[in-house]
């Protein structure tokens, strides 16, 4: 099978588990205790309004007959209207997204940029005084909540030191929006940066046991592209699992970094749908979640075949 099969094969995979999450997401709203008109308009609502609302989001159907009108919304993009701001929810997606997928793009660079070398480090220097430093260093950021990490870094360089902003967004200028995520960024790779540090000291120490490390070593090849073709090569095969899993972690995650820097994503946007009972915008940012992780794992599967030829086959 070529590597193009494979992806092509990969992405149809995703198709019913895709209608799978779409009713789920579906089944959200119904399975709330109550009307979900009148827990959208709240107690004080009236009956009149209630039934108004109800024929108008097509509650009143049978079960079967919403799906497929959800289902046909979403492959349409017509995800509703948000009942708080009063906008196609379509549109605030499309306004937040961006930034909550820099949020992550950027936290991933910084847990791999410093992650990788780290981790090299410490397996090549395994029980010696430089990687019991990395590996303390590395239980003790797992072992701190990233909200209390995200209150220190806020203190310290936001209002101590006054480098970088506390919160909020500037959407003036490129910089600006740079500035805004660098705390949340930091704040968001610590855990990452943690696991994939002790993730890759220990593939490090594994492989470098192999035999196949100690024959081409033999054959006179550079400890350079042994390094390069052997170690780092099959070590990264456990690393971009473990990675696509925190990937797909810290979009959960932003919910807490993005309300606690006041950062305008997709986190956000859920969490203060979520209070506000806009479910609208909740059923289509679980969904847009959903989506954004099954994209993660077909770009994992993609390294995979890259980093290990066996695996496409």
């Amino acid at each position: 099978m070529s590597r193009l099969q494979y992806i092509l094969k990969r992405i149809l995979q995703m198709i019913p588990v895709l209608l799978v999450v779409t009713i789920l997401v579906f089944s959200i709203v119904h399975l709330i205790p109550g009307e979900p008109a009148r827990l959208i308009l709240g107690d004080k609502a009236t009956p009149a309004a209630v039934a108004a609302l109800t024929e108008k989001l097509g509650l009143n159907e049978p079960l079967p007959t919403q799906y497929f009108l959800f289902l046909k919304q979403v492959l349409t993009l017509d995800l509703g209207t948000s009942f708080k701001n009063n906008l196609p929810v379509a549109d605030l997606l499309a306004v937040r997204f961006p930034v909550t997928l820099a949020l992550t793009l950027l936290s991933t660079l910084i847990s791999v940029l410093i992650s990788l070398p780290l981790g090299y480090f410490a397996g090549t220097h395994k029980d010696r005084l430089g990687d019991q430093v990395v590996r303390t260093a590395s239980l003790v950021a797992i072992s701190m909540p990233s909200f209390w990490v995200g209150l220190l870094l806020m203190i310290l360089f936001a209002i101590k030191l006054k480098w970088l902003p506390a919160g909020g967004w500037d959407n003036t200028s490129l910089w600006g929006e740079f500035k805004c995520l660098i705390l949340p960024a930091v704040t968001q790779s610590l855990m990452t940066t943690a696991l994939l540090v002790r993730n890759t000291r220990n593939s490090v120490v594994d492989i470098t046991r192999m035999d196949y490390v100690d024959f081409a070593r033999s054959k006179g090849i550079s400890d350079g592209q042994v390094r390069s073709r052997h170690v780092m090569r099959n070590s990264m095969i456990s690393t971009v699992t473990l990675l696509s899993m925190r990937m797909a972690g810290t979009l959960g995650g932003s919910v807490i970094i993005e309300t606690v820097f006041s950062i305008p994503g997709i986190g956000k946007l859920a969490s203060d749908a979520i209070f506000g009972r806009d479910y609208a915008v909740v059923q289509s940012v679980v969904l847009l979640f959903a989506v954004m992780v099954l994209v993660i794992n077909l770009i994992t599967d993609i390294l995979y075949s890259l980093l290990d030829p066996r695996v496409s086959l």
